[in-house]
C-alpha cells in the first residue's frame, strides 16, 4: 500500500484507483469504467 499524499477512491467495478479523491461520496469509477458506462448509456437509447 503506497503512502501517497493524495488518496484516491477505488473504482466500484474493477477496484482500480480512480481520479476521484477518497472523500468522494457515491459510486466512483476509474476512467476506463467511466468511459464504458457512458458508452453503454449512449447505446441503450
Amino acid at each position: 500500500m503506497s503512502d501517497d499524499s493524495k488518496a484516491y477512491a477505488e473504482c466500484v467495478l474493477c477496484r482500480e484507483p480512480t481520479e476521484h479523491p477518497e472523500s468522494t461520496k457515491g459510486a466512483t469509477l476509474c476512467p476506463v469504467c467511466e468511459w464504458r458506462e457512458a458508452e453503454r448509456a449512449a447505446c441503450s437509447g
